[in-house]
């Protein structure tokens, strides 16, 4: 079986190399390049998502609704696309670039993330249909109530997700509807 692969980068965001994703994953762990994307359905609320808790980037923290990596070669698209698929189950009716130039470091439990993770939001229609190994749990809320948990409560969330959410709101974003 084929070893799934990163794409590297340096500090301008330019390709450097590959290497294995889940070896490249520790407390050294090189800058790479990623996604994240919020999914929204016609009510305009976002889906939250727990990671399985057999996964070995931050287990069981609630996060945005999916993050995933693209391959090499890959457009971020066509990885959201993939990661939806196969994370939730679910194709994404609409797509838009929402943090072109997100950036992030953080570290729990001696590994660390080293992101340049551009940020998404997609209009869906269908249910999640969770994959077990990838999601623990979901949960529609507004917007709204969304930031209310993630202030309240912090430590449940993934630390690029709390990072993320003053910047989509300092870029103007606001939640897709109908």
């Amino acid at each position: 079986m084929e070893t799934e692969q990163i794409v590297l980068l340096d500090e301008n965001w330019q390709p450097i190399g590959t290497a294995p994703k889940l070896a490249s994953h520790h407390g050294e762990t090189p800058l790479h390049l990623a996604f994240s994307c919020y999914v929204f359905n016609d009510a305009g609320e976002v889906l939250i998502t727990q990671r399985a808790l057999t996964k070995k980037v931050w287990p069981g923290i609630w996060t945005n609704s999916c993050c995933g990596h693209p391959a090499p070669n890959e457009l971020i698209e066509d990885a959201i696309d993939r990661r939806l698929d196969y994370e939730l189950g679910m194709d994404v009716l609409d797509l838009q670039l929402a943090l072109p130039r997100f950036r992030y470091r953080c570290e729990l439990n001696g590994i660390v993330e080293n992101e340049c993770c551009p940020v998404y939001v997609a209009k869906v229609r269908s249910q999640p249909q969770p994959n077990p190994a990838e999601v623990e749990d979901f949960v529609w809320m507004s917007w709204t109530d969304f930031k209310e948990s993630v202030r309240r409560q912090p430590t449940r969330y993934s630390e690029w997700c709390r990072l993320q959410i003053p910047e989509l709101e300092a870029a103007g974003f606001t939640p897709i509807t109908d």
